[in-house]
């Protein structure tokens, strides 16, 4: 009996907890409960009057005594009050959670209360302002885990690509390269369901004019015609996909990459072209611009950048997708003036073409060479595993001379099911993990990170 008591009280107690949680402050909740219980009291305060009324002027029949005993008037008037009071508040509370229940079933996760849906919107709402500089895979990856800790995300990404559908695109246009902007959209997507896996559906071969386009880059190029910009196109895009944040171009302007290359027999190459870059066999990149040089930057991503909490760089292909940014020179103005926690994410693995033998050092020095010294205050780095990645390529080594310029945060952070790629939600923890504990020391005590 006693532990049959036990359990029930377990099961009321749970029920109270979950009740009591839509009193958490900061949901917005209290104060309309508020308004609705002061427009319940004054209904019920011309109902008595009603009642009071009746009961005065009602002759002496036997409905008149039925009623009477209905409104328990054989009981004292407190305890007529506390009756009356309590199933009141008891209907009250079971309307407005189904209420609330029905309005809410388009957006709620089955077996998910409906109050924990609020309080994660709510508290992801209020989340650290972070702004991402990438590009290809590695961003979009990153933005797939921190999208579980904050609405305030902001992906800057380079429209100096001129490959594969984005360069069609850009020849046949005239438009900015859709590519990255697509698939970071897509990693910000709410609920990746059927309309985000159409935005990345890409054509197969046999499709005419449409062979190697996806829908997406076809979706935003068709929207910047009937905007009449690019940016519109892109914001609009973001509400079809139910993205929270935003996705914005470096610059508006029509920009191309070029590079100098240090080929082994013929000595120094200029490539116009980001696709060109890696497509030199045993070159080793030696410096990289932008034409037309110094094109001003898209003010919305100025300001996100000085206005942010966090700031993180990479990962992302070294010369064709993060430097591509920073030599905006307003963009690199920006990253380092802003007041925030500057955060550099070194790639887990070189790139054929663009960073062969490189390490993070060399990474973070061939970024300091084209923009200037001691952009960061963090450099997060991999624990190389034992075991060798599957396509032959190479991990990206940590050397001394970095330990001895920034602060280094060593952490397994690929994905041993996807080597060569990092794991979204432990990479977006530990970003979020350094940013709370900025004021003090940046040691982790667990096995799998080391900070130097």
């Amino acid at each position: 009996m006693l532990q049959q008591a036990e359990k029930w009280w377990r099961v009321a107690w749970v029920g109270i907890r979950r009740v009591l949680r839509w009193l958490t402050p900061g949901l917005g909740i209290k104060r309309w409960l508020l308004v609705i219980l002061l427009g319940t009291f004054l209904i019920g305060v011309g109902g008595a009057i009603l009642v009071l009324d009746f009961y005065r002027t009602a002759p002496d029949t036997w409905w008149a005594g039925y009623l009477s005993t209905l409104s328990l008037r054989f009981l004292d008037r407190p305890l007529r009050v506390l009756v009356f009071g309590g199933i009141g508040v008891g209907v009250l509370v079971y309307g407005v959670l189904n209420m609330n229940r029905a309005l809410l079933a388009p957006y709620m996760r089955p077996g998910r209360p409906v109050v924990d849906t609020l309080v994660d919107h709510r508290k992801r709402g209020r989340g650290h302002r972070i702004v991402v500089i990438g590009g290809g895979h590695g961003l979009s990856t990153l933005l797939r885990g921190l999208k579980a800790h904050t609405y305030n995300i902001t992906a800057i990404v380079t429209v100096a690509d001129d490959g594969g559908s984005s360069g069609r695109l850009r020849d046949n246009m005239g438009v900015l390269p859709p590519g990255d902007i697509r698939n970071c959209l897509a990693a910000l997507s709410n609920d990746e369901t059927l309309i985000t896996q159409l935005f990345q559906y890409r054509f197969p071969s046999g499709q005419g004019g449409l062979e190697g386009h996806s829908f997406g880059n076809l979706f935003i190029s068709a929207l910047s015609e009937i905007t009449g910009s690019f940016e519109k196109a892109v914001a609009e895009s973001g509400r079809v996909l139910s993205v929270h944040g935003q996705v914005l171009p470096a610059t508006l302007h029509d920009v191309r990459l070029v590079a100098d290359l240090s080929m082994p027999l013929s000595g120094d190459v200029r490539v116009h072209g980001e696709s060109k870059i890696p497509e030199q066999p045993g070159a080793a990149v030696r410096r990289v611009w932008l034409e037309p040089n110094a094109p001003p930057a898209y003010p919305s991503a100025v300001r996100a950048l000085l206005n942010a909490d966090l700031i993180v760089v990479g990962p992302g292909s070294l010369y064709t997708s993060i430097l591509p940014n920073l030599l905006v020179p307003d963009l690199a103005a920006a990253l380092r003036n802003s007041p925030a926690l500057k955060i550099f994410i070194c790639n887990l693995s070189t790139q054929a073409g663009e960073t062969d033998g490189y390490s993070c050092g060399d990474h973070v020095r061939a970024l300091e060479s084209h923009v200037g010294s001691q952009l960061f205050d963090v450099v997060i780095g991999n624990q190389p595993p034992e075991k060798p990645l599957p396509d032959g390529g190479q991990w990206v080594t940590i050397d001394e001379d970095l330990r001895k310029n920034y602060p280094l945060y060593l952490a397994q952070v690929a994905d041993p099911k996807k080597p060569g790629q990092h794991m979204a939600d432990k990479l977006a923890q530990l970003l979020v993990d350094l940013l709370q504990e900025r004021t003090g020391p940046l040691t982790r005590e667990d096995e799998t990170s080391d900070v130097q």
